[in-house]
């Protein structure tokens, strides 16, 4: 999906936004990274504290229910970054290489899942055995995009 820059007033006129100007999101809430390493845009995460997220996993009750995807390149631990919790995220497909297992990037109309063997990763296969749980996060419109679909946990 191509890029296209949003039109914006300008002293009363419209005009296309600008290479030198930016529009803050504020819609994308800055969480602290209560994780002791870095996470990655695209990982999984879930509520560990106020205001602190940690990479979720599908392998027990407490780590499942995701809240968004990191939306930074990289949220280093102890810092603040944004996490978004609906909408489109866009990554590279390298980016998303790391976070879902793939090459090449995601595969359209796949849905991808809450991996229960790593924490902070995704799956296009849903968790099987039992205890786990089965937390839908998404599905896949290109290599590079993913439509955040977050359903509740279903315990195995």
């Amino acid at each position: 999906m191509a890029q296209k820059k949003p039109l914006v007033l300008n002293g009363g006129q419209i005009e296309q936004l600008q290479s030198t100007d930016y529009i803050a999101n504020n819609d994308i809430p800055q969480l602290t990274n209560g994780n002791a390493g870095s996470i990655v845009i695209g990982a999984p995460v879930y509520a560990s504290a106020v205001n602190t997220v940690d990479k979720a996993r599908a392998n027990a009750v407490g780590t499942t229910n995701v809240i968004g995807l990191v939306y930074d390149a990289s949220i280093a631990a102890a810092s603040s970054g944004g996490v978004l919790m609906d909408g489109i995220l866009s990554a590279t497909t390298g980016e998303w290489d790391a976070v879902a297992g793939t090459t090449g990037g995601l595969t359209r109309d796949v849905i991808y899942y809450l991996s229960s063997s790593t924490a902070g990763l995704l799956t296009s296969t849903a968790p099987s055995s039992v205890g786990e749980f089965v937390v839908s996060v998404g599905i896949a419109i290109s290599t590079t995009e993913l439509k955040i679909e977050i359903q509740p946990r279903i315990k195995l």
